[in-house]
């Protein structure tokens, strides 16, 4: 059933597709709507502690099913690759891309980041859809021509497309800082809060593409600082 949002926007929360065509039952109600050219909308990065948002968004035509694709999270490493490159190849699939830096995060806040990226993705589409299908409990498009889909990565099959560009150009990112910065473990967690993650942020403090707003690392970031402010009171004596 919909419900209404905070912002009065509908938000679909309990459909669950009977079967993989299911996926596309949210595509197919918008053009019964009129709409024909439609986008789905995904991130992936929100909770990490360090690293960027990635946003995509794709917009698939009409009727075209890409068969294992699913929520990026419920697919392997090997299977997420191969769609992905799936996807980003298809002559008829357009896609974006927009990956927000730490910075913006912080600045912004992760919840305004993303509905940021969610906006630029849509905007460098080289064609503009009239329908766009977003993950989660916001869109920030306005409600005529756009709906929230809590677990849309799993519901909506264009939203999956987009689900899984952004994990893998996220993935990608982050095994290269891990080149960057191999003492954190970023190729392994990906930034994410692991023990073993918060372990060496503990230890020696956070580095360039951490998220400062964040809790843990604001935290390790004030005693860094302490220790070195103490370390040189010391040196005084």
């Amino acid at each position: 059933m919909f419900k209404k949002d905070s912002t009065d926007q509908m938000v679909f929360s309990f459909y669950q597709p009977s079967s993989l065509q299911g996926a596309l039952y949210f595509e197919k109600t918008a053009r019964k709507k009129g709409h024909r050219k439609i986008a789905g909308v995904d991130e992936a990065g929100r909770g990490p502690l360090a690293g960027p948002l990635v946003v995509a968004a794709c917009m698939l035509s009409e009727g075209l099913f890409i068969e294992g694709v699913d929520d990026s999270k419920k697919l392997t490493p090997g299977q997420r690759q191969a769609l992905y490159i799936q996807i980003k190849t298809h002559p008829k699939i357009i896609h974006s891309i927009e990956v927000i830096e730490p910075a913006v995060v912080d600045e912004l806040n992760i919840f305004q980041a993303t509905l940021h990226g969610m906006r630029e993705a849509v905007l460098h589409l080289s064609v503009q859809p009239d329908f766009i299908l977003v993950d989660g409990t916001h869109s920030p498009f306005p409600s005529d021509r756009s709906q929230a889909i809590i677990k849309g990565d799993h519901l909506s099959h264009s939203i999956a497309c987009a689900s899984i560009l952004a994990k893998v150009t996220r993935d990608a990112i982050m095994e290269g800082h891990d080149l960057q910065w191999p003492e954190y473990g970023f190729a392994k967690h990906k930034g994410y809060p692991t023990r073993q993650h918060i372990q060496v942020l503990q230890e020696i403090g956070p580095c360039p593409i951490h998220r400062k707003s964040y809790a843990p690392v604001r935290e390790a970031l004030n005693r860094a600082q302490e220790n070195t402010a103490h370390s040189a009171s010391l040196s005084q004596v």
